[in-house]
């Protein structure tokens, strides 16, 4: 056998022992393929890597200081993250200047510092009223609020979309990694990467004219960071069932 046959053979054996990536039809690897990031929803597929980064830095306190506005709450930079306080019952906001609007996904890791043991809550597609001081028209997604410890998702300001559970076992003082967004009306969000709540807003907020994207403690301490604020890529999913008996 001479020494290049020998090669040959030595490196297809290498190729299937090891699992070199697969392709198909000329395009990506499989391997490739599988580790894209993505979120399922019902009909929908957002393709996280695929969706424009809009905002990605770290909040600094020259940062936060030139690029945020705070209303009705003590929001400070400690240690890489952004605390916010705010003893009462109503939205304490930390508030980007940049405007986003469109589909946007939100993500970000959060703690409530204990002893707060509730409402980590996140606005997008949002604005503030300086006339009256008050947010308005957005949607509003948070973990354990709604005063009976509920994920939770509503547009303000009339409330008349609401959409809550109970059933996610929130541990105060934890760190989650956070996202939540929507496309069109159709809201969703995910604590470590597990999809905890969607629904459909049936008179969707014109996201080109409402584009604020801000973080709120509620009765809470919190705090924030690794914030990436993303422009959704999604496609459409056939969904259907494949018969099981």
């Amino acid at each position: 056998m001479t020494k290049t046959k020998l090669t040959i053979i030595l490196f297809l054996t290498g190729t299937l022992v090891f699992g070199q990536p697969q392709f198909t039809n000329g395009k990506e690897p499989v391997t490739k393929k599988n580790k894209m990031k993505t979120i399922l929803l019902m009909k929908k597929r957002i393709l996280v890597d695929s969706s424009k980064v809009l905002y990605d830095k770290p909040v600094t306190k020259e940062e936060f200081s030139s690029e945020w506005d705070v209303h009705h709450s003590t929001w400070k930079v400690k240690d890489g993250w952004l605390e916010g306080e705010n003893p009462e019952n109503w939205p304490g906001m930390a508030v980007l200047k940049q405007d986003f609007p469109g589909n946007v996904l939100v993500e970000f890791e959060a703690q409530t510092i204990l002893p707060s043991s509730h409402d980590i809550n996140v606005m997008w597609n949002g604005e503030w009223l300086p006339e009256t001081d008050q947010r308005g028209l957005a949607y509003v997604a948070g973990l354990q609020g709604w005063w009976t410890g509920k994920v939770g998702i509503e547009k303000s300001n009339e409330y008349k979309f609401m959409l809550g559970t109970p059933l996610y076992n929130f541990e105060p003082g934890k760190i989650y990694k956070i996202q939540a967004g929507s496309i069109d009306g159709h809201c969703f969000i995910l604590a470590d990467d597990k999809l905890l709540l969607e629904g459909m807003d049936p008179n969707p907020i014109d996201n080109q004219k409402y584009t604020k994207v801000g973080f709120e403690a509620y009765c809470s301490k919190i705090r924030i960071r690794n914030i990436i604020i993303r422009q959704i890529s999604w496609e459409a999913v056939d969904m259907k069932y494949e018969v099981d008996f």
